[in-house]
């Protein structure tokens, strides 16, 4: 099998390589798959794509008659490929939903603390030798009510870290997870009651037709003044210029993110030169109580790891006719 692997990062490759058996000849190409950079997959039959690349119907429709068959997702989100057109051309799709959900959970506690006890702020003002403690102040999250909006593998993992905080744990989601009801006291409700209820609001649900722009300005109106925000799943699940216009006008603690609805052309690029064109961006970045990540949630070594491996057993699967466990089909509901 020929695999040609889209948006390949240096820090990744090293792991790719070591996960790939010999008999795959792999290529990698730092370029993002588009409608101008389909034509690379010219000789290979397999391709691997990121969460920034597109693969989008005509980008498919192209991909198909160059002679693609596989396509294996190094991320557990699908939102940028269209599953269905996929299935009615023939390909066959996967990704990686098990890589470290422990590795995106974390990354949430780690947004909620930094921003909690100025962590970012604190470390910038002691490097120019500012030692004084005025508006550092946080707050103890014992004790306070975190709202986990989505209970799979990452959500029900969030739910344990913030049950160790001594939390109380409000959670919504279509299939309550009876186990999480046992150990961790989690009380399940609708969101708009969760929304009304909670200090801590924390995202972690797939972006799907249902559920795009769910964050909008009925439930940002819902939250508490001094609630915090936080979104490690996808952008677009927050309606960007709803949430800007509540934090302008202060009814909202802050947001925690460590994605961006349109993050393409912008996302995985150094722009520190020439700066970037997104107004509404740019003005979500200049709210103090805004902590922003540039996707890296993923970014530890098991998670690497992982990701590697699941990518080429993907393509084995495949290759020797076998099931494939991660494969996505008709039933998978995307945007």
């Amino acid at each position: 099998m020929k695999l040609l692997v889209y948006s390949a990062k240096e820090y990744e490759i090293p792991y790719l390589k070591s996960a790939a058996k010999k008999e795959f000849k792999v290529t990698y190409t730092k370029d993002a798959l588009d409608t101008h950079t389909a034509i690379q997959v010219v000789g290979y039959n397999a391709i691997s794509i990121f969460s920034g690349d597109d693969a989008s119907l005509v980008v498919l429709e192209k991909l198909w008659e160059l002679g693609v068959r596989y396509i294996t997702l190094r991320s557990a989100g699908y939102n940028n490929i269209h599953i269905k057109a996929a299935k009615r051309f023939g390909f066959k799709v996967a990704n990686t939903p098990d890589y470290s959900p422990h590795a995106i959970a974390e990354h949430a506690a780690a947004l909620l603390l930094a921003f909690n006890r100025k962590l970012i702020l604190a470390d910038a003002q002691v490097h120019t030798y500012n030692f004084l403690q005025e508006g550092l102040m946080g707050f103890n999250l014992h004790g306070k009510t975190v709202g986990i909006i989505g209970t799979g593998r990452i959500g029900s993992i969030m739910v344990k870290i913030m049950h160790g905080f001594g939390c109380k744990i409000l959670a919504c989601d279509l299939k309550p997870d009876m186990d999480l009801i046992e150990l961790c006291d989690v009380t399940y409700c609708p969101l708009d009651e969760l929304c009304r209820k909670s200090d801590i609001i924390s995202l972690h649900i797939p972006l799907t037709y249902e559920n795009h722009y769910l964050i909008n300005a009925e439930k940002l109106a819902l939250m508490k003044q001094n609630a915090i925000l936080i979104n490690t799943s996808r952008g677009a699940i927050v309606h960007t210029k709803e949430l800007i216009k509540v934090l302008e006008e202060e009814n909202l603690g802050g947001y925690c993110t460590d994605v961006y609805e349109k993050e393409k052309g912008i996302f995985f690029k150094d722009h520190s030169d020439d700066g970037i064109k997104d107004g509404q961006l740019k003005r979500l970045l200049s709210f103090s109580n805004v902590l922003l990540t540039p996707h890296q949630a993923f970014m530890t070594d098991e998670a690497m790891r992982n990701i590697a491996k699941t990518t080429f057993e993907n393509l084995d699967c495949w290759e020797e006719g076998r099931k494939c466990e991660n494969e996505l089909g008709y039933e998978t509901l995307i945007f």
